[in-house]
């Protein structure tokens, strides 16, 4: 899957321990200003990995509790970065196929609910904040198009060829994920778009009313290959990626 933002600090247990405490709200806590915690879905790889992203004062130690108090994460600085303070943390697990980790063990792994966060201030005090998991995945981006012309189920197969300046479009997406995960609602809150080329690589945000995208021709002239991804995030921060790959003359 495509690099995403710069991750600060990547840290995740592997492992499920329980704690001896539960994070409890404290009277005149700071509150982050980011706290996201969700799943994202490569359906063309077939894998699943589970991400968080919050941001705020500085701090110097963070905790993640899972429902029934179960630790998720635990970060402590020492020496110079417990000095100089940190302020945003972004993880990315590791997401192995499904053959090596089937989905339902995925989900049993992380369970769905509200994960509650707590950091000691780098001044004093507490910084806390918390995040809804979902198990409800958007359904894949169908039906996309290249000028027209249906892409590749994947970059391994025969990829079309066309000319620039090359419109992919795909179907609106408005159901949650037939196989994977919990049927249910959801509501897409933007469309994200990648394409890519030997490094170089163009990447937007679209609203969901949004589902087509003219590439310009001064990315297509870069070379014949191109690599494009897109995700379907929802309201509740997941996404469902779907990847594939096309030609230029």
């Amino acid at each position: 899957m495509m690099a995403r933002p710069t991750l600060y600090v990547a840290l995740l247990t592997t492992g499920v321990l329980l704690c001896a405490t539960s994070i409890r709200p404290v009277r005149g806590a700071q509150q982050f200003s980011e706290a996201e915690i969700f799943f994202e879905l490569n359906h063309t790889d077939g894998d699943l990995g589970i991400h968080a992203s919050i941001d705020g004062e500085p701090w110097t130690d963070l905790e993640i509790q899972g429902p029934g108090g179960i630790r998720l994460l635990n970060v402590v600085s020492r020496s110079r970065l417990a000095t100089q303070g940190m302020t945003q943390l972004f993880f990315e697990s590791a997401d192995p196929d499904f053959e090596e980790l089937r989905p339902a063990d995925f989900f049993r792994r992380f369970r769905e609910g509200r994960y509650n966060i707590d950091a000691r201030a780098q001044e004093g005090g507490r910084i806390q904040g918390s995040a809804t998991l979902s198990h409800v995945l958007a359904a894949p981006p169908a039906n996309i198009r290249l000028n027209g012309v249906a892409a590749a189920r994947s970059c391994d197969d025969p990829l079309p060829t066309v000319l620039a300046p090359v419109m992919i479009d795909w179907d609106p997406v408005t159901q949650s994920h037939p196989d994977l995960g919990k049927r249910g609602p959801i509501t897409v809150r933007l469309y994200q778009l990648f394409v890519e080329r030997d490094g170089v690589k163009l990447s937007l945000d679209l609203p969901p009313s949004v589902t087509a995208f003219e590439v310009p021709r001064g990315v297509t002239d870069l070379g014949r290959d191109f690599k494009f991804e897109i995700i379907a995030r929802t309201t509740t921060g997941n996404n469902t990626a779907i990847e594939s790959c096309f030609r230029v003359p």
